[in-house]
Order: C-alpha cells, then structure tokens, then sequence
C-alpha cells in the first residue's frame, strides 16, 4: 500500500467519523501552518495540494451520503 492509498483511507475513515466539512477545515489549518513555517515559499504547492484534497473530500462525502 502507498501513501496515496494509505491518505485515501485515513480520509474515508476521518469523514465517516466526522464529516467533510471538519476534514476539510484540518486541512486548511495543515496548509495554512506548512504555508507559516516555510514562509510562504511553496504556496502555490500547498494552495494545489489543499484544492486537490478538498475536492477528494467532497467525492468521498458525496458518496458517503448516499
């Protein structure tokens, strides 16, 4: 198993438990605390990274609603 999978199913694991939205709100606090320690240096990274998690969330919420 990669990391991938392994963040997939800590993800899956963490919006069943808590929901999308408090996932969601971790992650920007993660980003936003990445974003401070380097100074700002790899935003854009960090800022493709959170947009890309936020949209998996939302997948996997959506699918979990159902």
């Amino acid at each position: 198993m990669g990391i991938a999978d392994s963040f997939k199913d800590k993800a899956e694991q963490a919006i069943d438990k808590i929901g999308g939205d408090r996932v969601k709100q971790g992650v920007e606090k993660a980003g936003d605390k990445v974003d401070e320690m380097t100074g700002g240096k790899y935003a854009s990274h960090v800022d493709k990274g959170q947009d890309a998690a936020s949209d998996y969330i939302d997948r996997m919420d959506d699918n979990s609603n159902r």
